[in-house]
Parts: structure tokens; C-alpha cells; sequence
């Protein structure tokens, strides 16, 4: 297998600045959650340890520290590590990985796992963002959703990212089973009464493969009805513009100059590094992505193998759909000028036909300058990508 590669390289005469932003995946939690699908493994924390060891070697393959501006801890739940363990973490990569000035440190957290010990290696190694997974305020809601926390972990836990200086994303998932439009609603006030710097908010959805499939395909959870789903995305649109939260991409809202500035760099189509289980990297122009399952990363990094599972080499028109996909997820859409700058391709060359079709629709607007979703458009965005990558 190919290791991961990081020298500066050139892709059919396109050059690529050195990313600035690095992401680490770390694969623990307590359980798996009935609706989750991502690279994790439950009940497990026997392998943190060989994980970390494993991370170290697979950073090692940098070859020299790259130094970035936006760091991310993803998973998984990193604040489910022991604070010993945190503390390692924090430290290898950021040999790797040092941080520039005016950095942003993200780790997500479980509210339940969040405590004074936690926080004080978090605050201590530099973090200063904390995105919690709090998804609802409703014990009852929470249950449902296979959640080991309680609501009030979830204002503990933004007292003690707050008393250390941290910033603070909520997370909130809406359309569960049987949920109405006022309890989302009191859920979108609840999160706004914490004042958080950042709320993202997740609609429910069914993956293949999750208990929360299975259990709907034996008629065991029903989904509620799409029309009540998409009242209550408008509702958070509106709800969160009223509490003065900027909405900047389909799912996130921010107060003022606090958007999430790591995110920010998917959407512009812009690299990143990335180590871990099932992480994904784009290099070079290169997108590389780790195998999914934890022990296959282990055994892999243990024999001085890749932990990479497939590698792509975008052309030139993949990157451009690519970047004009990603700057769609942003409220404020595609420039052609900049996007002609930034791809040497004209947007309307590219996707003429479809950008036409859907400004006939109504999904999209078009001023001749810039093209972006239209309210009805953010409803359905994910039924458009297909047509313009």
C-alpha cells in the first residue's frame, strides 16, 4: 500500500498551496448510538492506548511538523480518553501539528464525559473552541436517541468550557421519532438561552446499515412526515436569526466572527491533513482516506504498513465541481469571478445547463455575479450535488 503522501507535488500543471488545517479522528465511545454510522468502535478502550501509539506513527509519516491554523479533534467522543490520555494526545500531534498565531483548537465533546480534569488539559494544552454533542434538551428525546447524557450535562459542561475561556458549538439533532414542531422549537430556545458562540443543527436520518434502520425497516421507529420536517429546518433558520446567529452554511449558524473557522476550509475546497480511523486528507490535490475499521488501522500501522484505503487524483474538473458543490453549502454561494480564479474554469462552461434548470426551479438564485440556494433550495440541496458533480 501507498503511504499517505505530503511533499508539495504538481497535478497536470496545477500547483496547491501546504494545507493549514489538520484533522484528527478519534474513534472511541461509550456505545453506538442507534443512528451512527461513523468510523468508531464501542466499549472498547482497551485500544486507546495502541491508538495512540498507532497515531503517532502514522503522523510520523509527515515527515517534518507542518504547522496549521485550524486544528480538529473529531470522532468518536476524544473526551471519552482518561485525562492521562487526552493529555497524550494533545501532545503528539501537536508536535506534528504545531499551531500558528490566532489559531482555532476544536474537540468535540460528550456532555457526559466533560469534567474539571478534562477541561483543564484541554485549556492547559490550547484548545479554545469545544463543539458538544448535545442534540436535544429533552431527557426523553435523548433517550430515544440512544444518548448517554442527561440536559443538564449539557449546561454543566458549557459553564466549564466557558469558565475556561473556550468558545462553544451546540449541536442539535431535529425529526426524531414522534417529535413535534414545539419541542424542536423549545430545544433551538433552550440552546440559544446558553448563549453559544455556534449551534449546528442535523436532521435524523436513517443510514443502512444502523439499528435505527433496521428497527424502522421491522416498523419499530416511524420517521415523521417530511413536510413537518422541513417546518422544522425553517424554524431553526428564523428561530436562530431572531437569537442574532449568522446562518453561513446549510447546517451551521454562528454569532457574529465566530464561525467555525476549520469547517470553513472544507467548504472553500481548500486542504487539509488528516490521521486517524476512516480520516480523510486532500493533499496535493490527492484525496486519501484511512480504512474505516479500528483494529484493521492498528494492524496496519503495527507492521509499518499504509492505513490508507482509497486515494484519489482529481483532474482539474473534478476539483472545480468539487469547489462549486462545497461553496454551494455556503448561504452566500459561488462568485464566478473568484470561482474562475480559483479553477481556471468558467462556472457557466462547467454547469451551465443544470445552474439554468435549477434557477428555473426556484432552488437556485442567479444575479449574474454570484449563484446561491434559494430558501426552497436549502430544503432539497442534497437531491442538486448529484447533478452538478
Amino acid at each position: 500500500m501507498r503511504r499517505p503522501t505530503y511533499r508539495r507535488s504538481a497535478i497536470m500543471g496545477a500547483s496547491f498551496p501546504s494545507p493549514r488545517a489538520a484533522y484528527i479522528h478519534v474513534p472511541f465511545c461509550r456505545h453506538r448510538c442507534g443512528y451512527c454510522n461513523f468510523a468508531l468502535v464501542a466499549g472498547r478502550e482497551d485500544l486507546v492506548d495502541p491508538f495512540l501509539q498507532a497515531l503517532a506513527d502514522e503522523l510520523r509519516w509527515l515527515g517534518e511538523a507542518r504547522t496549521v491554523d485550524t486544528l480538529y479533534f473529531g470522532g468518536g467522543t476524544p473526551t471519552l480518553l482518561s485525562p492521562p490520555q487526552l493529555q497524550k494526545l494533545c501532545d503528539t500531534v501537536l508536535a506534528w501539528h504545531p499551531l500558528a498565531e490566532g489559531y482555532e483548537w476544536t474537540v468535540e465533546a460528550n456532555p457526559a464525559d466533560l469534567d474539571s480534569d478534562r477541561i483543564e488539559v484541554l485549556a492547559n494544552a490550547g484548545v479554545n473552541r469545544l463543539s458538544l454533542g448535545a442534540q436535544s434538551f429533552r431527557n426523553e428525546k435523548l433517550k430515544l436517541l440512544e444518548r448517554d447524557h442527561q440536559a443538564s450535562d449539557i449546561g454543566n459542561a458549557v459553564q466549564l468550557a466557558k469558565q475556561a475561556n473556550m468558545q462553544v458549538s451546540i449541536d442539535l439533532m431535529f425529526a426524531a421519532p414522534e417529535e413535534s414542531l414545539s419541542q424542536w422549537q423549545e430545544d433551538i430556545d433552550q440552546a440559544i438561552e446558553l448563549a453559544p458562540e455556534h449551534i449546528s443543527t442535523y436532521g435524523l436520518t436513517y443510514e443502512q446499515g444502523t439499528t435505527y434502520w433496521n428497527r424502522r425497516e421491522r416498523g419499530q421507529l416511524a420517521s415523521i412526515p417530511e413536510e413537518r420536517e422541513r417546518e422544522m429546518y425553517l424554524l431553526a433558520i428564523d428561530r436562530l436569526a431572531d437569537g442574532n446567529f449568522e446562518h453561513y452554511e446549510i447546517s451551521n449558524f454562528a454569532q457574529p466572527g465566530r464561525r467555525s473557522r476549520h469547517n470553513e476550509i472544507y467548504w472553500a475546497g481548500e486542504g487539509y491533513y488528516a490521521a486517524g480511523p476512516g480520516a480523510a486528507r486532500y493533499v496535493d490535490g490527492v484525496r486519501e482516506t484511512n480504512h474505516r475499521s479500528v483494529t484493521t488501522y492498528l494492524k496496519r500501522l503495527q507492521s509499518g504498513a499504509s492505513p490508507v484505503a482509497e486515494r484519489e487524483c482529481l483532474d482539474q474538473e473534478q476539483r472545480a465541481r468539487e469547489y462549486l458543490v462545497f461553496g454551494l453549502r455556503r448561504i452566500e454561494g459561488v462568485a464566478r469571478q473568484s470561482f474562475t480564479q480559483r479553477t481556471g474554469m468558467r462556472l457557466d462552461h462547467l454547469a451551465g445547463k443544470e445552474i439554468a434548470r435549477y434557477v428555473e426551479a426556484g432552488m437556485l438564485a442567479d444575479d449574474g455575479e454570484t449563484i446561491c440556494l434559494t430558501r426552497d433550495g436549502l430544503l432539497i440541496s442534497d437531491a442538486i450535488w448529484p447533478d452538478l458533480v
